[in-house]
């Protein structure tokens, strides 16, 4: 167990939405429940991560390229998948107050609860209980497991609960435009399945062998009954997964293989090791023979950021047989035809985007050389993603110093995201950079003009150096690729 920071937590949303980050959505109009806009800066931001991810998987790999493959797919698919018998949570009501709740919500924050005080054995011994009870299907026990704690519904506060029931998640709408002939396909719940479905097409069309992988970016939806903890769980929401195609009886190798890869992915971007830990799933998903959690201390707790599954053959296997169509790869070396069997890692965009808020976040407090305390707010994010990596600020308004930015700006901002501003103080400037990320800030001043340098500051130090003008574009180039 570790310890949560929910001040922090909510320090993070306020300052994601006071600074450009993330907006409730149709806040206009009060807003729509776990669904969110990303602002200006967490646009930017969020495009960083998934460029790194993207050029990680396919440019850095010989043997992984990418599809965008289209949201709506024919509802056959989900039948394939296992999605329309399978794809559910299971599910309790409260009586009183008429509010349903994910039952594993329920049980962790209790646990929660159970570990605020002191009572840390305790805690875990629940959550492996819950575990034990979900992995065995035993709704009637986690029922019971819930009245023995006591646990009770933040909104009646009371116990009285329905038995536990299965939900599915997915939503559905009409493709036709007369409700009578239209047919019901539903958005999908996750990317894979564009994958699988156009895994000859891009097998042959890519002129690729086994082992090879196919990756994408994209948006997924899930009608999730108790959406919560801002942006982590969503009903709109962007993944990035890849499926790697294997010849059967290796999984177990690259299963070992995409795990050490997707966590020293994370490590390499600049977070901490120690934040980071392996968590292996207590049931299997119908599709799996194996199953791994990469989890992250978040200040709300140890939560998932990405999976790594070895799926066997069962989706190329299940599309086969519901399409008619033979999805086998014919193995030269072997001189054998097969069904691939499959390893995917799947990371949510939006939960790398939360973890890179949660990492960053800092509030700084120290006694200036008069005396006086001063404060600052600073995301300490990742060079290579910050979502800003270069702020020009001439020291004042006239004696040809902004010309001498401009001139700075138009040289940068081809390599990377520049800003440029001219309005209020120095100092106010640098604090309003810190507090959006951005690791380098230049000032011009006059002594620009007479000898072309410039300050260059540095964000988490807030260390200055006078650097030559015609330096700073290679400077900041090299430290934020």
């Amino acid at each position: 167990m570790i310890t949560t920071d929910t001040n922090k937590f909510q320090a993070i949303i306020s300052h994601a939405k006071e600074y450009g980050f993330v907006f409730p959505s149709s806040e206009i109009y009060d807003g729509l429940s776990a669904v969110y806009d990303y602002g200006p800066w967490g646009s930017e931001l969020k495009k960083n991560i998934r460029e790194q991810w993207w050029n990680s998987m396919t440019r850095m790999h010989d043997n992984i390229v990418g599809i965008d493959a289209a949201i709506f797919m024919h509802p056959t698919t989900w039948k394939a998948s296992g999605h329309v018998d399978n794809f559910s949570d299971p599910m309790i009501d409260n009586k009183d107050s008429k509010k349903r709740y994910r039952v594993d919500h329920l049980i962790e924050a209790q646990a929660d609860k159970l570990a605020k005080e002191g009572k840390t054995e305790t805690a875990e011994s629940l959550l492996a209980s819950m575990e034990k009870l979900l992995s065995d299907n035993d709704y009637a026990g986690i029922k019971s497991l819930i009245e023995k704690e006591g646990i009770a519904c933040p909104v009646s506060g009371t116990s009285n609960w329905t038995d536990v029931r299965q939900f599915n998640l997915m939503f559905s709408t009409q493709l036709g435009s007369v409700s009578d002939d239209a047919s019901e396909i539903y958005l999908r719940p996750e990317t894979a399945q564009g994958i699988f479905v156009n895994f000859l097409n891009v097998q042959k069309t890519a002129r690729m062998k086994v082992p090879f992988g196919i990756a994408q970016v994209g948006k997924a939806f899930r009608n999730e009954i108790v959406a919560r903890q801002f942006i982590f769980r969503m009903r709109e929401f962007e993944q990035m997964e890849m499926q790697f195609f294997i010849r059967p009886g290796t999984q177990k190798e690259w299963y070992e293989y995409w795990k050490k890869e997707r966590m020293d992915w994370h490590i390499g971007l600049g977070f901490d090791a120690a934040h980071y830990r392996f968590h292996d799933h207590a049931k299997l998903a119908h599709y799996a023979d194996a199953a791994v959690d990469i989890e992250y201390a978040f200040p709300i707790g140890w939560k998932e950021v990405e999976g790594i599954h070895s799926r066997t053959d069962f989706d190329l296997r299940n599309h086969q047989q519901f399409s008619g169509k033979k999805l086998q790869y014919f193995d030269t070396e072997l001189n054998q035809n097969y069904i691939p069997y499959v390893i995917e890692t799947s990371i949510g965009l939006d939960r790398m985007f939360l973890l890179t808020l949660s990492h960053a976040y800092t509030e700084e407090k120290w006694t200036k050389e008069d005396g006086k305390e001063d404060s600052r707010v600073v995301l300490k994010i990742p060079p290579k993603l910050a979502p800003i990596k270069l702020a020009i600020l001439p020291l004042v308004k006239k004696d040809g110093l902004p010309e001498i930015a401009r001139e700075l700006m138009r040289s940068c901002r081809e390599d990377f995201y520049c800003f440029y501003e001219e309005k209020d103080t120095i100092g106010k400037r640098y604090r309003r950079m810190d507090a959006l990320g951005t690791p380098y800030c230049v000032t011009i001043d006059h002594q620009s003009k007479e000898d072309g340098t410039v300050t260059i500051r540095h964000r988490d130090s807030m260390t200055q150096e006078r650097v030559a003008l015609s330096s700073v574009r290679e400077m900041v180039s090299r430290s934020t690729r």
